[in-house]
């Protein structure tokens, strides 16, 4: 078994695309509209589906906002150096929502960062 992708829910799929291509670097995989079911489907990763968990994007059409909830965590990227991705992700026009440093009670160095839905995105630095 291995997982082979985590779903959210988005209010605007192209700018959610935008965030997770432009911003995170991520390629659009595959991306379907389901007309009689009026949603969208869109997957981003950073490789094919067949070797990489990805995200799955769903937009329902009829639907702009979602409360997200106490219930969901984040979602967590590996990156070499969370202060560079930080600034990387910041002039893509990303939110940083918590600059790189240590996590509370340990050493990994983290930093948080927030899709255009507010879903939280955690970089943990690994070399």
């Amino acid at each position: 078994m291995r997982i082979l992708h985590t779903m959210i829910r988005v209010g605007d799929l192209d700018r959610s695309i935008d965030f997770y291509t432009q911003v995170l670097g991520m390629q659009l995989l595959r991306r379907q509209d389901y007309p009689e079911g009026r949603f969208t489907l869109a997957f981003v990763g950073y490789g094919p589906e067949e070797q990489e968990a990805v995200l799955e994007l769903t937009h329902n059409w009829d639907t702009a906002s979602y409360d997200l909830g106490n219930a969901y965590g984040h979602v967590a990227l590996a990156v070499p150096d969370a202060s560079a991705a930080c600034d990387m992700i910041r002039e893509r026009g990303g939110k940083v929502i918590r600059e790189a440093g240590p996590m509370k009670h340990g050493k990994t160095i983290i930093a948080f960062v927030e899709d255009p839905d507010g879903y939280k995105i955690e970089l943990i630095q690994r070399p």
